[in-house]
C-alpha cells in the first residue's frame, strides 16, 4: 500500500513554477489517482516527479523498468490519465521544455541521454521515429487529406514553402509533383526576399506550408498574399493548426520532434509522400506520361557507355 508521504508527493507536487504541459500531468494525475490500480499509481507516481526532460526522453520500455512494471501497464495509466499514449505525453511536455532550455543545453542532455552505446542510439533513432510516424497517422483524418488533395488537384501551379529544416519537405513535394506533371516550385527565402517567390502566385495556385511550431511572421505575409490573388493555401503543421484553420482550405497534422533525436522534417516527408500517392491516383495519365518523359530525358543526359550497360 501507498504511504501518506507517497500520496502527498503525487497529490500535491511543489509546483516551482511548473510549465503547462508538466502542470497537466500533474493535475492529472491528482484527478485520477482514485480510479488507478496499484500498478498504475507506481507508474503515475514516477511520471509526475521525474524530470519533464527525462520524460521526454524514455521509451515505454525505460519508464516500465524504472516503476517496476510492464509497457502495457505504463500505456494503460497514459490512458486513463488522459492521454493517447507516450508520444502525446512528450509532445505536451517538450512545447515547454524546448521554448524554455536553450538549443545547446538540449543538445547536451541528448548525448547525455543516450550515452555511447551504439545499439542504444540506433534503438532510440527508431523508436523516435515509429513515434512521430504512429502519431502523424493517429493525428490526421481521411477528411483533412480529401481537403488538402482536393486543392491541390485543381491548383494552376502549387508553391511549396518550407524554411530552415522545413526545407527538405518542401523541396520532396516540389520536385515530385512536377515529375508527376503538376506545375510547381519551391520557396524557402524569409524576409525581403521572400516577396519574389510570393509576386508570382496567380489566381487558382496553392500554397502548401510547411511549417511545425514557430510562428513567423512570413506566414501571415504567405497567407494575405494568397488570398489577394485567389490563390489556397494549406498547412502542414504540428502547433500552428488552431493559428490558421479559419483561414486556409487545409491542415494536415506533422508532429515534430520532442528530443531533437530524429530529424525535423520526417513526417513532413511522409505527409508529403501520402498526398503525391493521391494525387498519382487521380490523374493516372498525366501522371505515367510525365514519368516516361522523365526517363527518355535522363536516357538521353546519360554518357553512351552507361546507356549501353543500361
Amino acid at each position: 500500500m501507498d504511504s501518506d508521504a507517497s500520496k502527498d508527493a503525487v497529490r500535491n507536487p511543489v509546483s516551482g513554477g511548473a510549465p503547462g504541459g508538466l502542470t497537466r500531468l500533474r493535475a492529472a494525475v491528482r484527478g485520477h489517482w482514485e480510479q488507478l490500480s496499484s500498478a498504475e499509481r507506481t507508474v503515475a507516481r514516477h511520471l509526475a516527479t521525474a524530470p519533464p526532460e527525462q520524460l521526454v526522453f524514455a521509451s515505454a520500455q525505460q519508464l516500465a523498468g524504472v516503476s517496476g512494471t510492464s509497457n502495457a501497464t505504463v500505456v494503460r495509466t497514459l490512458q486513463r490519465l488522459g492521454y493517447a499514449g507516450l508520444p502525446a505525453l512528450k509532445h505536451e511536455l517538450a512545447a515547454d521544455f524546448t521554448s524554455s532550455v536553450a538549443p545547446e543545453v538540449r543538445l547536451q542532455q541528448r548525448i547525455a541521454h543516450v550515452g555511447k552505446d551504439l545499439n542504444g542510439i540506433w534503438n532510440d533513432v527508431f523508436e523516435e521515429t515509429r513515434e512521430r510516424i504512429d502519431r502523424c497517422r493517429e493525428l490526421n483524418s481521411v477528411e483533412n487529406l480529401q481537403a488538402v488533395v482536393t486543392v491541390l488537384a485543381s491548383a494552376g501551379e502549387v508553391l511549396c514553402y518550407g524554411a530552415a529544416a522545413c526545407e527538405i519537405a518542401a523541396r520532396h513535394l516540389a520536385r515530385a509533383l512536377n515529375r508527376m506533371g503538376r506545375p510547381a516550385r519551391f520557396s524557402g527565402e524569409t524576409g525581403f526576399a521572400l516577396a519574389d517567390p510570393l509576386l508570382a502566385l496567380r489566381h487558382g495556385d496553392a500554397v502548401v506550408v510547411f511549417q511545425p511550431g514557430r510562428l513567423l511572421r512570413e506566414l501571415d505575409v504567405i497567407v494575405e498574399s494568397a488570398r489577394s490573388v485567389g490563390a489556397k493555401v494549406v498547412f502542414v503543421t504540428d502547433e500552428l493548426g488552431d493559428a490558421f484553420q479559419d483561414r486556409v482550405e487545409g491542415v494536415l497534422i506533422a508532429p515534430h520532434t520532442a528530443t531533437g533525436i530524429t530529424n525535423e522534417g520526417l513526417t513532413g516527408l511522409v505527409v508529403a509522400d501520402a498526398l503525391l500517392l493521391a494525387l498519382a491516383t487521380i490523374d493516372e495519365t498525366r501522371a505515367v506520361e510525365t514519368s516516361h518523359q522523365l526517363t527518355a530525358l535522363r536516357e538521353r543526359l546519360l554518357p553512351d557507355d552507361q546507356e549501353h550497360r543500361r
